[in-house]
């Protein structure tokens, strides 16, 4: 008897150590936050198909003060796809034979040679195939790999966040919201709060604000705009008379999302300070919270006039999606792509 409790002890340990020896030998993703691999034949990324292919990910972010692309790039072939380049965070897998695939798709799957891993495959007969879908699919594909990059920000602020920013939405609002650490900084004021992380270089800001939803026109572009002017005057003057925040109407955009499955308007633009020289871009998302019958508002500013301002901003972005109105459950951003099971080497999920 003790032979056998011994042995199924044993046993029991083997598995284990098996499991932690596959844990340990499979890597973290490496690079940087929106940098994508590209794996495709170098004559076919020079061709038609594969500048279409490029000019997607090398389009501009919008709304930012300077032109800013989207993605950090990098071409290999496919027999160049070694142990080193396999562990990118954002791989883009472009396969291309007209004898296995009869149109053009694209798939995803996670984590299929590394941990916090998105491989993005686009199987195609041709290559004119090929550039048409990425014409066509422009747009889909951009916001794949932003939202992407945005839920693994959300994962990380579960944990590291500004407690100043969640205190203040949790006594002001009575919301959740998770803003990234370096925010402790704050000012409030009626419905509203200010938090920053307050330095010399690379300044970033939360807002959040609320005010009475009165129907469908609450959530117009000059309304929303409007409203901004009005409380950033109030509550964000300049160092002197005369001096406060204004939004540049002439560069905003505004668009319906969803968030945590209900509707939300988001608003971008510049924006610029009255009588000064300061301007940045801005991102905010407007919400109605039904227990209240009021718009809640949180907003992410930039001013870093000294450095390239894309990362800071969608750091911000990426943060908006973390606010929880009352009563209201957590999800991560969809990527709105059909997803691959993933599976290990034996071929089973």
């Amino acid at each position: 008897m003790r032979h056998y409790i011994f042995s199924l002890s044993a046993f029991c340990c083997l598995l284990l150590l098996t499991g932690c020896k596959k844990e340990q030998f499979f890597p973290q993703a490496s690079g940087r936050p929106y940098e994508v691999l590209v794996v495709l034949e170098n004559q076919i990324w020079n061709d038609p198909a594969g500048r279409a292919l490029f000019d997607i990910l090398d389009t501009d972010v919008p709304c930012l003060p300077q032109s800013e692309r989207s993605f950090h790039i990098t071409q290999i072939e496919p027999k160049d796809l070694s142990a080193n380049f396999s562990i990118f965070r954002n791989i883009i897998l472009v396969n291309i034979d007209k004898t296995q695939y009869s149109r053009t798709g694209m798939r995803f799957m996670r984590n299929k040679y590394a941990m916090d891993q998105i491989v993005l495959t686009i199987n195609s007969p041709s290559q004119e195939d090929l550039r048409q879908f990425c014409i066509d699919h422009k747009q889909e594909v951009i916001d794949f790999l932003t939202r992407s990059e945005m839920n693994r920000l959300i994962k990380e602020l579960e944990t590291k966040y500004s407690k100043v920013t969640y205190d203040l939405a949790w006594q002001i609002f009575t919301c959740r919201f998770h803003a990234p650490k370096e925010l402790t900084s704050y000012k409030k004021g009626e419905q509203f709060f200010w938090t920053s992380n307050n330095t010399a270089s690379g300044l970033e800001n939360i807002c959040m604000y609320s005010y009475p939803y009165e129907g469908p026109e609450t959530f117009n572009k000059e309304y929303m705009v409007a409203k901004r002017d009005s409380v950033m005057k109030a509550n964000l003057p300049g160092e002197k008379p005369g001096m406060y925040m204004k939004t540049d109407s002439l560069c905003t955009i505004v668009k319906p999302i969803n968030v945590h499955n209900s509707y939300a308007m988001e608003m971008r633009g510049l924006w610029y300070m009255e009588n000064d020289c300061m301007g940045g871009p801005y991102v905010s998302h407007s919400r109605v919270d039904t227990e209240t019958n009021r718009v809640i508002v949180v907003e992410g500013f930039v001013y870093a006039p000294e450095k390239m301002k894309r990362g800071l901003i969608r750091r911000l972005e990426g943060s908006l999606y973390t606010l929880q109105l009352p009563q209201e459950q957590y999800s991560l951003i969809e990527t709105g792509l059909e997803e691959e099971a993933t599976k290990t080497k034996e071929g089973k999920k």
